[in-house]
């Protein structure tokens, strides 16, 4: 065969190659986005409002006022999941059983949490998410008000756990963000619902706290349910209704893909790794800091503890400044710098943190600050995996976070009640220090099928 004939045939496998990679990409697109108009009613009965009704001919503007209105409900509905814990002291007596028995119940909460998180938050890449939205903030605001009127420790364990299994909401409200974004905002748009993410886990302790102080806990239960009805009538009014997306596939497919990505995919599983260890390390700072500073030389009340949780909210503001930073570098550079941070501060906790309250304040601020930055930068290089399933990419996220913070709370306070502050503060340094031992098994270019290495070189901005 001559060297002509070759190329000539070479040249059309090419050519064939392209077509079939086109029309996969075009199919791609037609089965995330619908061309027609979407439905005008939600649930089969709601009037969607009409500036928010579906219409390939008129899309949505994204503006930063539903950014923040999107993290400012999902402040409200991740807080649902922690509002149990300063109530401990009061739950222990109301059900006349020891804080042991009680302590379950946030491990129960969050248990359902992420029972939701795997079986429900994948159904945002498969069905009308402003429908799914609504639902769920319904069931979760309808199961709040039972807290009030329970009177065993096995009811409110029970409840508990269905109340967590159906707060799947708040993560959905993360992906829904990247997608509404224009792609150069991405990061930018869901730092800013991170914010509202963590915001909302120091926030609820914060409130939980203040009432408990002047009320009946059960107060704090009939606040958390009229919060949650007015969030779902603000999101009735705000978000808008876009078409379901992967409509060619179906629910066990989304699961079986939410699989493949958990163990298959490079990217994916080394971001797992270092979400559990980094959240270990952050949950077992504040879970043992409350220890801290109700023991000498501190022996500082309710109230003033949870000041320091407001603290957070203060670093947490570095959250859009990042995002900005991240829309234009790699952000394995953005998780890079954020975790030698970490340990800079952790490394002063270890030094001072049960010996100076200045030490105390340096550090809650520092670490807030830096573990938001770092939060930002994971997602980010997360949801560049593949956009279209942001959903599923975003429940091995939550799902990583939250074992995580389940490991964290459990062996921090064990490491702290039997060694001490300090060894418990090297032990999140340990973590801290593992998590950065396996961000640098691949460089910030490498390919989603490479393991180990640095392929693509260490340029600092994007790649296009």
């Amino acid at each position: 065969m001559s060297i002509s004939s070759s190329t000539s045939t070479l040249n059309e496998d090419i050519e064939v190659s392209a077509k079939l990679e086109d029309a996969k990409t075009q199919e791609r697109v037609v089965d995330t986005v619908s061309t027609s108009p979407g439905p005008t009613k939600d649930l089969f009965f709601l009037p969607i409002p009409h500036r928010l009704q579906y219409s390939p001919e008129r899309p949505f503007a994204f503006r930063v006022s539903m950014n923040w209105v999107l993290s400012l409900a999902v402040t409200f509905l991740i807080s649902n999941l922690y509002y149990c814990q300063p109530l401990i002291v009061q739950l222990a007596k109301e059900f006349n059983v020891s804080y042991e028995d009680v302590s379950s119940i946030p491990t129960l909460i969050e248990t359902g949490y992420c029972f939701g998180v795997f079986f429900i938050l994948p159904l945002g890449d498969l069905v009308r998410r402003r429908q799914l939205l609504l639902l769920l903030i319904f069931f979760t605001a309808s199961l709040t008000i039972g807290f009030v009127f329970v009177k065993t420790l096995l009811g409110f364990q029970v409840l508990g756990f269905f109340l967590g299994a159906m707060n799947a909401s708040p993560s959905i409200l993360i992906p829904l963000a990247a997608d509404l974004a224009p792609p150069g905002k991405r990061t930018l748009a869901y730092s800013i619902v991170l914010i509202g993410m963590i915001g909302g886990q120091l926030f609820a302790r914060f409130l939980a706290d203040i009432i408990v102080e002047f009320a009946s806990w059960r107060v704090v239960y009939y606040m958390a349910t009229g919060v949650q009805y007015f969030i779902m009538i603000l999101c009735y009014f705000i978000i808008p209704d876009y078409p379901a997306k992967n409509r060619s596939t179906d629910y066990r497919s989304i699961l079986i893909s939410v699989l493949r990505y958990a163990f298959t995919e490079p990217l994916v599983v080394q971001i797992e790794i270092m979400t559990i260890a980094t959240s270990a390390s952050f949950a077992s700072y504040w879970v043992t800091m409350t220890l801290l500073l109700h023991g000498s030389p501190y022996s500082y009340s309710t109230i003033v503890i949870g000041v320091f949780g407001l603290l957070g909210l203060t670093g947490m503001a570095m959250g859009p400044l990042v995002g900005r930073v991240v829309d234009r570098f790699s952000s394995w550079y953005g998780i890079l710098v954020g975790t030698i941070l970490l340990l800079v501060f952790q490394a002063i906790q270890v030094a001072a943190g049960g010996i100076s309250i200045a030490a105390v304040v340096i550090v809650c601020l520092g670490l807030d600050a830096f573990r938001q930055a770092q939060n930002v930068s994971i997602v980010t290089r997360l949801f560049g995996v593949e956009i279209s399933a942001s959903s599923r990419l975003n429940t091995l996220f939550v799902l990583s976070y939250y074992i995580g913070q389940l490991t964290g709370t459990s062996v921090g306070t064990t490491v702290f009640m039997g060694y001490g502050w300090r060894i418990c503060a090297l032990f999140g340094i340990a973590l801290y220090g593992f998590q950065m031992f396996v961000l640098l098994l691949r460089g910030p270019h490498c390919s989603r099928t490479t393991w180990f290495g640095y392929e693509g070189g260490m340029a600092l901005y994007r790649k296009s």
